[in-house]
Parts: C-alpha cells; structure tokens; sequence
C-alpha cells in the first residue's frame, strides 16, 4: 500500500511549525563545589551570583550566597548537606531568599524558612514577601502615641511600650524575660493585634511550653510561633529573626497592628560569629565580626508605626537580649540598647529576693514616655514613679541609721507596700481598670495600714468589688480611657467601704 506526498500539506505542516516557534533563551549561572564542611560551602564558578541569593544544589540542599570574593562564592548551607562533595554542581536561583505570608499562619508553629512544623498541614500561600526588606523611611513613619499595654503594673506605670516602639528586654538568664513577653502576649487578647514570637536557639521544650501557656489560655489564635531550636543549623539561626519580622510586616501593610517578640537576640549573634567565623571573616571584639550592629539594626529597624497614607499599621519590637552576670556594657546589649527606645532590665538580685516581674525600675527606661499612655495611666502614674525613686534612696540610708524619725517610717511603709503592688504572678496581665485601681490605693494611703503580707489578696478582693458592686468604674474607664472625677469618686468609695468591712 503506498502513500503519496502532497506539497500542500507538507507546506501547512512548516508553516504551523514556523508560526509556534519562539527562540527563548535560558541562562543558568553554575557552579561547582570545591570546599564543604561545617555547615559552609566555597564554590567556584558563580561569577553573577548576588548577595543572599538562594543557591541550589544537587541533592536539594538550599544555600545563601554570603561572600561573594574574587575568585569563590562562601554559601552557608540551610540545611546538614551530608550529600554534598567536592565537585557537587550548584545552581543560582536568581531569587533573593523570600518566604510565603498569608493569613493562614496565625496559630502555627512555623520554622526559620516559614515551613509549618506543628504536624497540621501545609500552609497555601500566593504571596511571597523577601526575607531581607528595606525598613520604612521617615515620611512612611509617624511617632509613637498608642499604647501597648503588657497587663503588668510596673512596666504600664513607669515604662510605658507604644505601638511601633522597640523596646528591649534585658537580664541574666532565669531572670523571668520570657515571661514577661509572654505575658504581653496573653494581654493582647481581644485587643486586634497580631503577636509573633521568634525562638532562637532555644530548647524544644521551652517553645513547647510557651506554646502550651497560649494555647490554655486561648491566645494562639492571633499568634505565629516562628521556632529555630537550638539543634537546628546556625543559618536558621541567624535567618528566624528576619523571618519573624517578614510575616508581622506583612499583617503591619495590611493596616493591623503587630507585636513581635524576638528571644533572644544574643543567640542569633552567636549562631552569625559561628557562621562568619566559618566564612573567614575577620573577627573583631569578643570575636564578633564587624557587621554585628548592622545585623540588628536592620532588624529592629522593620519596627514601626506607619503613617496613615500606609494604612496606620504598626509593628512593636521585643527584643530579648541575654547578659553575663548583669554586665550591660558587654558588646551585645550595648549595640541593641543604642538602637532600641528604651530597656527592661531584669535583675537577678531582685528576683532572688522574691519580687516578680524582677524590674529593676531604676535602670529601665522607656524613651516614647508617657505619649504612649493612655490618659488614665497618665494621670496617676508619675506620683509613683517618684516615690519609689524616693523610697530606695531612704531604704539605703536608714540601714545605716538606728532611729529613725515618724516621716522617715511612714514614707518607708509606705514604699514597701508600693513596692508589694507591683508583684504580679505570671500569666496573669491586668486590665487598664485594675491597674489604676491598684495604682490609686497604693499612691494614696489606703494600704498604709495593712500589714504587708494582706496587701496583695486586699487587691485581689477590691477588683472583684469593684466587678460586683461598682460596675460604672469600669465602663468610665473603657469608653473613655480616662480616669475622670466620677470614676475616682466610685473607686474611693470603694476602697472606703472595703477598709471599713475589714475594721
């Protein structure tokens, strides 16, 4: 059977072909491995590779591009790279390092690359925001003036955080940092901001915990745990931080306000010397390479209070930073302390002296003050502040003294008993309205009497009177935020009555 070739046919046949035909052409920039161990790899051949692009190798392994020199490329490995060997082929990405945001991590356990790790599926995401952004200028910007309250008296009263404010957590380890910031956390509870807490270099069961404690008390819902464990390679490390400010970024440009907690910052240093050190990269003081301040100030930088133009968003930093024996002036917490608004600082002696949160107010600054108080707090907190200043100047002179004149005892009773308010048990934040009331008995002699160990369960009693007896209080103060005449009339009338129940 034969076949006859038609010339039409054959005609329309190259005529499609020619009609399809697009000459695209694909450059792909490769390498080739000539060094790896500990966690680093030298590659050769990526003359066009940028810095902190992604880089792909043969068996899959992800890398950054860190020190691009003249004649190699230094890639730090995002992952154990057993497979990897001299002369392993790598692949440049053309992407700068980036991760998914959406909506869908909030109550998520995510790792450092944005990779859930809570074992309940993965997350669908179209959007993609880089790991590195540039932070918001100055006309993007307006200064702080909302309030951010963290539920615990001392640091509302006397070192109030704002919205967009960055403000430092400092102390010894086991000084209670951790839970102050998660503290803050639980305080944020119907109050419409998201909070993002970043564990580095922590162990798994810490993290465990923390997401247990929001988990009890229903406050995961508008939290993403972003976890680089401490077994976890020094790149995750270094990158969590940044991965944590990437996803609170993308709820702050969507015009909601966010909260993102890193801890702690001394462990991503550490895990970036390691990671330098590695790269040979010229070591400067305490071994830390010389770009260590710009690691941090970039990150803390992303912390904001946008404009309105931008949506009025904003992200509140809570860096957590780890000293030695309470030295302040080592080389970490002095580069954040200068780049953050103002220090927590906790002390060991305090808290092994039984005060919890250990605040040791004399050191702790806020450097937005008192714009970013609520009016209420505002009005009755400045007495406060100074008669505990005034309270451990005496405290200190009259060791040395045997007797001591009726003024001087009465100002010492009444400084321990301030002192005693601001004792608060974890987990437990307190509203604005039961921290002015508690403020108010404190400032205004109505504990003066009591002897000091009744003083905590008399606070305890006057919120739940004022909850039963006075509800008026309490709406005042939430539509107004202010503590107006007839709101401290309710509540002297009240501490008057619970006094005259008591005798």
């Amino acid at each position: 059977m034969s076949y006859t070739i038609k010339a039409h046919e054959i005609s329309t046949v190259i005529r499609s072909q020619i009609a399809q035909y697009s000459s695209e052409m694909r450059v792909v920039n490769v390498g080739t491995v000539f060094q790896v161990g500990d966690g680093i790899a030298r590659i050769y051949g990526l003359e066009k590779a940028m810095a902190g692009e992604l880089l792909e190798f043969e068996d899959g392994t992800v890398g950054i591009a860190l020190n691009l020199e003249t004649k190699n490329v230094g890639a730090v490995l995002m992952g154990e790279g057993l497979t990897i060997q001299e002369g392993t082929s790598v692949v440049a990405s053309g992407k700068i390092a980036q991760i998914p945001v959406c909506d869908d991590y909030l109550g998520r356990v995510v790792n450092a690359l944005a990779k859930p790790m809570d074992g309940k599926g993965e997350i669908q995401s179209s959007e993609t925001r880089l790991i590195e952004s540039p932070a918001p200028g100055i006309i993007s910007r307006r200064s702080v003036y909302e309030p951010l309250q963290t539920g615990l008296v001392a640091i509302d009263s006397m070192i109030p955080i704002g919205r967009g404010q960055r403000e430092l957590i400092v102390g010894d380890r086991q000084t209670g940092k951790t839970a102050v910031a998660v503290d803050t956390i639980l305080n944020q509870k119907g109050k419409d901001v998201i909070c993002v807490y970043v564990a580095i270099g922590q162990k798994a069961s810490s993290v465990a915990q923390v997401v247990s404690t929001l988990q009890e008390r229903g406050s995961m819902d508008y939290t993403i745990i972003v976890a680089a464990t401490a077994d976890t390679p020094a790149t995750l490390q270094y990158l969590a931080p940044y991965t944590g400010a990437s996803l609170a970024e993308y709820f702050m440009y969507t015009g909601r306000h966010t909260l993102i907690i890193y801890d702690d910052l001394s462990k991503q240093a550490q895990a970036y010397r390691e990671m330098s050190l590695l790269l040979r990269r010229p070591p400067g003081r305490e071994a830390f390479p010389g770009d260590v301040f710009y690691l941090h100030s970039r990150l803390l930088e992303r912390a904001a209070k946008l404009s309105d133009a931008l949506g009025g968003g904003s992200m509140t930093a809570l860096p957590i930073v780890e000293t030695q024996e309470g030295d302040v002036s080592a080389y970490i917490p002095t580069n954040v302390i200068s780049i953050t608004d103002g220090q927590i600082f906790l002390s060991g002696d305090i808290f092994n002296s039984g005060i919890r949160p250990a605040i040791n107010v004399g050191i702790s600054v806020s450097r937005v003050g008192s714009a970013a108080q609520p009016k209420a707090m505002k009005k009755i907190a400045g007495k406060l502040k100074l008669e505990l200043a005034q309270f451990a100047e005496l405290e200190a002179f009259s060791q040395f003294a045997s007797d001591l004149d009726q003024a001087t005892q009465k100002q010492l009773a009444r400084g321990q008993r301030l002192r005693e308010i601001l004792k608060q048990a974890q987990n437990s934040p307190l509203s604005l309205e039961d921290q002015v009331s508690t403020i108010y008995a404190g400032t205004n002699g109505y504990l003066d009497e009591l002897p000091i160990n009744q003083v905590r369960d008399f606070l305890v009693e006057l919120r739940k009177y004022l909850v039963n007896n006075k509800p008026k209080y309490k709406e005042i103060l939430l539509e107004t935020q202010a503590f107006s005449e007839e709101a401290e009339t309710i509540l002297k009338d009240a501490l008057t009555e619970m006094l005259e129940n008591r005798a």
